[in-house]
């Protein structure tokens, strides 16, 4: 089960590391719970926020959301420690 996530997820795309490689200046960079904010932009089509990601969503962000999730608040630490020193 766990393995059939994993595959489905990796062809729909992450939005965790779709956000934390996005080609974004240092300054604009958004790292605290990045994939989580980007499935949330898109669940609810809020434009302005998916423009400042500056990469395209997964194509089913209802999905993506649990596991964005998760791995979101395991890289927590690494993602303060971003967001403050950059």
């Amino acid at each position: 089960m766990l393995l059939h996530a994993i595959l489905f997820l990796s062809l729909t795309g992450c939005a965790t590391f779709s956000a934390l490689e996005a080609p974004v200046p240092l300054y604009e960079s958004i790292y605290i719970y990045s994939g989580t904010r980007l499935d949330w932009a898109a669940i609810s089509q809020n434009e302005v926020v998916l423009k400042k990601f500056r990469v395209d969503p997964p194509r089913y962000p209802w999905v993506d959301l649990p596991f964005s999730f998760t791995l979101d608040t395991l890289l927590l630490p690494v993602s303060i420690y971003a967001e403050v020193f950059h």
